[in-house]
């Protein structure tokens, strides 16, 4: 029996960017839902798949259409005690498939929805299928007919449309665009920031906040430390958004063309240099210089007490992690460590960290976690010291693992400071 597709890194990094393996892009034939894959391959799995990014919206209340076999996995979700109360199901049949006689039942479900509630919602999220996808169904005149009759009330939709995962609009793309566009245009304050790019908050440990409010920016704002309606509006109010995810760019686009709020990118990495060089972009572009040299060297004595300690310990690491799992390996391996896999999907975006760490590390083996000969997959006689990332428990199940994809997110120089903390809580 063959085993799983792999590729050495430095097999890789000659081919080029342009001529990726379909092997490691996911995207070009049969995809494996391998337990490893749940939660990025159905959008209304875990984490914040598109349900639990529409109710991030606070005041907000979802109503689900879709067939029952859609619907029944938002039951884990409400496990969670916030969600209690906020899911609402129209159940679609295969009447409605054929003639889309559910479209006109949408419109009085939000209706009865927001009679039903003891507290009024602020919004409702409307989360629609793949099915509804190839009824080729627009949303936003059904979005608009609900607002004309619940007052008050915004509607909005959430696309959970797996089939477009691949595609220039996937559904944690969309799903940011739409909650954003909630927004309304108002006077904008010039000790206003958003943070974008997360449904859940930057680590409040991080350096960003302190080194943003020391250049004046003292109104920080992010969804997810919105306690209310009212608040999350006035995410308009901000003089600049900064863009921590790239999926949260084109909402970023959006709100530049609605609201005229303009936008610049950070992106997270876990290499020490890379974050300094952001910070200091950033300075620039504002005009002004951050001093962020207090934590820049409390990370670097980090850094160099790890390598003295851990140096040729070997990792694996996969993708459902709060990190670029290419970048990650880069860094880890510049930090001293021997990455024996990476199993993640390969996009000519990452092929810049893949094409570093060849130059480093060539034997590094990449696998993709949606190719379906993943299912022959067996680990290596040279197993490795630690895992990191929650898929890449479940393909070394017998070496210590940090899952290191917590709701709560890492960022800065305290993320790698945290993580080191983390991977030598879990070597010692």
């Amino acid at each position: 029996m063959a085993g799983a597709v792999s590729y050495k890194a430095g097999y890789i990094a000659s081919l080029g960017k342009d001529n990726i393996p379909s092997g490691l892009k996911g995207n070009e034939g049969l995809v494996y839902s391998s337990p490893a894959t749940l939660a990025y391959n159905s959008p209304g799995a875990e984490g914040f798949g598109v349900k639990r990014a529409g109710l991030a919206v606070p005041e907000s209340v979802m109503l689900i259409v879709a067939p029952g076999c859609c619907g029944r996995n938002t039951r884990y979700v409400t496990k969670n005690p916030e969600y209690n109360g906020r899911f609402f199901y129209l159940m679609m049949d295969e009447t409605d498939l054929v003639t889309s006689r559910h479209l006109k039942k949408i419109p009085e479900a939000v209706k009865e929805i927001v009679e039903f509630c003891e507290v009024r919602p602020r919004a409702v999220m409307i989360c629609i299928t793949c099915v509804d996808a190839l009824l080729g169904t627009d949303m936003k005149r059904v979005c608009a007919r609900c607002e004309e009759l619940v007052e008050g009330v915004r509607v909005a939709p959430c696309y959970m449309y797996a089939l477009t995962r691949e595609g220039r609009r996937p559904p944690m793309v969309d799903v940011r665009q739409q909650i954003y566009s909630l927004l309304a245009p108002s006077v904008r304050k010039g000790n206003a920031i958003n943070l974008l790019g997360f449904f859940a908050p930057v680590d409040p440990d991080c350096e960003m906040f302190e080194l943003l409010k020391s250049i004046g920016f003292d109104d920080i704002r992010q969804i997810g430390t919105c306690n209310s309606y009212d608040e999350f509006l006035k995410m308009s109010q901000a003089n600049l958004n900064l863009v921590l995810n790239n999926e949260a760019n084109p909402a970023a686009e959006d709100m530049y063309n609605n609201l005229k709020i303009p936008y610049a990118g950070l992106t997270r990495v876990y290499g020490i240099d890379q974050v300094a060089k952001q910070y200091k972009a950033l300075g620039q572009i504002l005009g002004t210089g951050m001093d962020d040299t207090v934590f820049y060297d409390e990370a670097e004595d980090k850094i160099r007490a790890f390598m003295e300690k851990y140096k040729g310990r070997k990792v694996n690491i996969g993708e459902c992690i709060n990190a670029n799992p290419f970048e990650l390996a880069l860094t880890l391996t510049r930090y001293g460590m021997k990455v024996g896999e990476i199993y993640a999907t390969l996009s000519p975006d990452y092929f810049v960290y893949v094409k570093k760490l060849a130059e480093l590390s060539p034997d590094t083996m990449l696998f993709c976690n949606l190719d379906p000969s993943m299912i022959n997959y067996s680990a290596s006689e040279d197993a490795p010291d630690l895992t990191l990332g929650k898929d890449a428990a479940y393909y070394c199940p017998d070496v210590p693992n940090i899952p290191w994809n917590s709701d709560v997110q890492p960022y800065g120089y305290k993320g790698i400071v945290k993580l080191i903390d983390a991977i030598e809580e879990a070597l010692s």
